[in-house]
């Protein structure tokens, strides 16, 4: 039933009539909470507070799948612009920008075009760019990228999926390279990536332990307190310095174990999407932790003092059609 779930999740994330309606609907079911305003000025505002309780962040314009050019370069001045806020704010803060928000699946020399200008603007200020990792079709294509950008840029690093079959070897590669560590959030087939939670979480920690003990700045981006633990003591035991990595979570998620953790010494990053194109992510986030839902009622439904809304809106009454879809899914499943 669990897989039903997340396949339905991660199947609205892909559907693209949806993520473009989503663009005109503003916030709705709950994304909010996971997502940090539709500007710069909320995102920066969400920033500012991080910072306060010492929590830097790396900020995603949300955006992704482009398939026109003006619309690439579009984001491509939307993030330079983000750079340029976050020098002029002196904010704890970097990037993570992905490739087919910037044109990879039109031309990828065109997306490597709009990846220099993005670096130029980011070497400038001393800000460190993240290429986000995306579904496996666009896996070679990445790293293809990257290295081509790391020939003339220092500051630019990208994500491994622990999931994937090939992550070890691939680390090795990137060995001198900075690194986030995640788990996976894209639906693979099992011919290319471990399908159990067992054998993700195992593959997991062993490649968080061998990039814990080399020489490169690992973001260990985790919501798996037993994970955090078992690392926790690794990191003692082997007295590795806490300048050397980074506990990494998504905004809106756990929201008290990271200020717990950046309270006990540890550097922490929280990643901070905004913007108006937040239906796939949202959904990915869903699919991952589809207990979610009950959070989707709550906003939808209540209103602040816990009371039924009277006049529920007419995106409420698709709701309702969304979740008794969902409930026949799971029904089925049993």
């Amino acid at each position: 039933m669990t897989n039903l779930t997340k396949n339905f999740f991660y199947s609205l994330s892909q559907n693209k009539l949806l993520n473009e309606s989503a663009k005109k609907w503003g916030f709705k079911f709950g994304a909010d909470k996971f997502v940090a305003g539709t500007d710069l000025d909320s995102v920066t505002k969400t920033i500012k507070k991080l910072n306060r309780y010492g929590i830097s962040g790396t900020v995603d314009n949300l955006g992704e799948f482009v398939s026109d050019r003006e619309e690439a370069m579009r984001a491509t001045n939307n993030i330079i612009r983000l750079l340029n806020r976050i020098n002029e704010e002196n904010l704890d803060c970097h990037v993570s920008v992905k490739l087919t928000q910037l044109g990879l699946d039109i031309d990828e020399q065109f997306c490597i075009d709009n990846m220099r200008k993005i670096m130029e603007a980011a070497s400038k200020f001393g800000i460190f760019v993240n290429i986000d990792m995306e579904d496996y079709s666009r896996y070679e294509q990445t790293l293809r990228i990257l290295q081509t950008l790391r020939e003339e840029f220092e500051n630019v690093g990208t994500v491994m999926q622990a999931y994937l079959y090939r992550a070890e070897e691939d680390l090795e590669q990137l060995k001198d390279v900075r690194i986030r560590l995640v788990k996976g959030a894209y639906k693979e087939s099992e011919a290319v990536a471990y399908q159990s939670k067992t054998e993700i979480d195992r593959n997991y920690l062993k490649l968080a332990k061998k990039r814990l003990l080399g020489d490169a700045f690992t973001s260990i981006a985790t919501h798996d307190h037993n994970i955090i633990n078992e690392l926790k003591a690794f990191i003692k035991e082997n007295n590795i310095s806490h300048d050397k990595f980074e506990f990494q979570m998504l905004y809106g998620f756990r929201t008290e174990l990271q200020y717990n953790l950046a309270a006990e010494g540890y550097r922490f990053c929280t990643y901070i999407p905004f913007g108006t194109d937040w239906f796939g992510y949202y959904m990915r986030r869903l699919a991952e932790r589809p207990q979610n839902i009950n959070l989707i009622v709550k906003d939808v439904f209540y209103d602040s003092n816990n009371k039924l809304k009277k006049k529920p809106l007419v995106i409420a009454a698709g709701a309702a059609t969304f979740l008794c879809l969902l409930r026949k899914r799971k029904n089925s499943g049993k």
